[in-house]
């Protein structure tokens, strides 16, 4: 049938008709077919999510068998370090491969200078320390910026108003150093300095740690959907009104993601990362398709905590809603997710 004939109102020749209440011929395609039965979808699904897709942040803290839960994310705790190594097995069980740990540093140890970061005892080394004798099957990742131990809350060094990029370079390379001996397998540094994963990259293979694998949060943007996140680490008070929007990224960005991610390849990343997640899904499908690396995206404290606390007040069903936005990650073309709800989801997953 030519268009004109289209123009006319002529309809395309197909094959069956209707139904007696709907005169006329239909498609012999019928999408719908093949979603007729629970095994049927399964079977035609085009992504699937599994508990090995995801990585556990935990927030460790001092003293023993403590656990405290945090206000600003429900049904997420700070642990003390034996109660992790425990929590620790329980991920492992569940087929999680790796936990990303992220301490709560005692004010008295925060400094302006954050030298309680590169402390070989201090709460994240300890911590790794102990997962990885309770736990060798299952990975640690550890955070490698600053701000978990500033008093200003901020990821680098700060001279007068400004986070001043080379200094901080060298106090991160510290920091990362004492991470990989403590046994650290993934270091993740978060604090978005320029050139900071060749200095950590170099500084490792100096120190005989070419085995370590770097996952750069390359794509980090700066972005209010942290808050809950900054709670759980005590570091927005000492943040206060502060902004990191200079070496963060513009939420208004798109190009400069990959060229963020590109740098990152290129000085010796091995994964990158795209935070924060949903509000974000286009990056990670731009960074993956640009750069076929390992790419991960993080599913951020606000994210998490507003999709929970709906469920709470009855507005969502808090589970259906959380696994459908982990799937969407995978959708989007990351390769694993970062996530609060990474132990219930490996369990619904269990079924």
């Amino acid at each position: 049938m030519g268009l004109a004939a289209l123009d006319r109102g002529a309809r395309p020749p197909v094959s069956r008709p209707l139904s007696p209440a709907f005169p006329g011929r239909f498609p012999t395609t019928r999408l719908r077919r093949n979603r007729t039965h629970p095994w049927l979808r399964r079977l035609v699904a085009e992504n699937r999510l599994d508990a090995s897709d995801l990585i556990w942040p935990v927030f460790v803290q001092e003293g023993k068998g403590q656990r405290t839960p945090i206000a600003t994310l429900p049904g997420v705790d700070r642990l003390s370090v034996d109660v992790l190594a425990q929590d620790a097995a329980k991920a492992a069980r569940l087929g999680i491969p790796a936990l990303a740990v992220f301490p709560v540093t005692p004010p008295e140890r925060k400094t302006e200078g954050g030298e309680e970061a590169w402390n070989p005892d201090n709460l994240v080394c300890r911590a790794v320390r102990a997962v990885k004798a309770a736990v060798p099957e299952i990975g640690v990742m550890c955070d490698v910026a600053l701000d978990p131990f500033t008093s200003h809350g901020h990821d680098g060094l700060l001279r007068g108003e400004e986070i001043v990029n080379d200094l901080t370079l060298d106090a991160l390379v510290k920091q990362a150093v004492v991470q990989a001996e403590a046994g650290c397998d993934v270091l993740a540094p978060s604090d978005m300095m320029d050139g900071r994963i060749g200095a950590i990259r170099a500084a490792l293979d100096r120190a005989g740690y070419q085995d370590r694998t770097i996952m750069s949060y390359a794509a980090k943007y700066a972005s209010a959907f942290y808050g809950p996140f900054r709670d759980a680490i005590g570091s927005g008070k000492n943040l206060g009104r502060g902004s990191k929007a200079t070496y963060q990224m513009d939420a208004a960005n798109s190009d400069e993601a990959l060229r963020e991610v590109a740098m990152d390849i290129a000085e010796g990343a091995d994964m990158v990362m795209v935070k924060p997640g949903m509000p974000y899904l286009d990056i990670v499908r731009r960074v993956k398709d640009a750069f076929a690396m390992p790419t991960f995206v993080y599913q951020v404290s606000g994210e998490y905590a507003m999709l929970m606390a709906a469920g709470e007040k009855g507005m969502l069903d808090a589970d259906k809603v959380m696994m459908e936005a982990l799937l969407g990650f995978k959708r989007a073309g990351a390769d694993g997710i970062l996530t609060y709800a990474a132990l219930k989801a490996a369990e619904k997953l269990r079924g």
